[in-house]
């Protein structure tokens, strides 16, 4: 699984622990989905491209350095929604995008009932953002919509993995990197991760 980096930092541990725990409210999940979002954003941006910048510090001029790439975030709703804010804090100036997607409950498939996508891209590196990847349908489903945006550099931001939802996006779309918080033994047979922890669309907005 060479395109898929597991977080090993010790926070992202001791607050993905948290979230797991069913004893957790909602506002306390939605607090912490948000910052272990915003330290999965900072791994998976690690190789974007800089440009060199002339600037006047208080005591000197120097060259520095700045964003070259222009960064989309695309939360696939309803449950990504709360990823946004904690990588907005990192790069205020990223574009946001909603793609809908729900699972039918018979086939497992994704059914995209919303996509409001300008006619052309306007950034140069688009995060999926998504809590669960379990069957990696909307994950796989998303990824082909930008591609056929248009939009060239992809990558994935989630909290827990299945390796069925690894495996279905590497077969589908083998140059998106994954970036998670951990991943999981496997889907049971509602298609939840296991141990995962539940559903984190109703975890975050109460509606469980």
């Amino acid at each position: 699984m060479s395109n898929v980096y597991e977080s090993k930092h010790p926070l992202v541990a001791h607050k993905l622990a948290r979230l797991r725990d069913k004893k957790t409210e909602p506002k306390k999940f939605r607090e912490l989905v948000r910052e272990i979002a915003g330290l999965l954003a900072y791994e998976a941006t690690a190789d974007l491209a800089t440009s060199p910048v002339e600037i006047e510090t208080p005591l000197a001029k120097m060259n520095a350095q700045q964003l070259r790439e222009k960064i989309g975030l695309v939360p696939i709703l309803r449950a990504g929604l709360g990823m946004v804010e904690g990588i907005w804090e990192l790069m205020p100036s990223a574009e946001v995008w909603h793609i809908g997607l729900y699972r039918d409950e018979k086939t497992l498939k994704p059914v995209e009932y919303y996509n409001k996508l300008p006619i052309e891209p306007r950034v140069a590196v688009c995060l999926i953002l998504d809590p669960m990847l379990a069957t990696g349908g909307s994950a796989t489903a998303t990824a082909e919509v930008l591609k056929k945006w248009g939009v060239k550099k992809i990558k994935f931001v989630g909290l827990i993995a299945a390796p069925e939802g690894i495996k279905a996006m590497q077969t589908a779309h083998p140059d998106i990197d994954i970036y998670v918080a951990a991943i999981d033994s496997h889907l049971n047979e509602h298609a939840y991760i296991v141990p995962g922890l539940g559903d984190a669309g109703d975890r975050q907005f109460g509606t469980g």
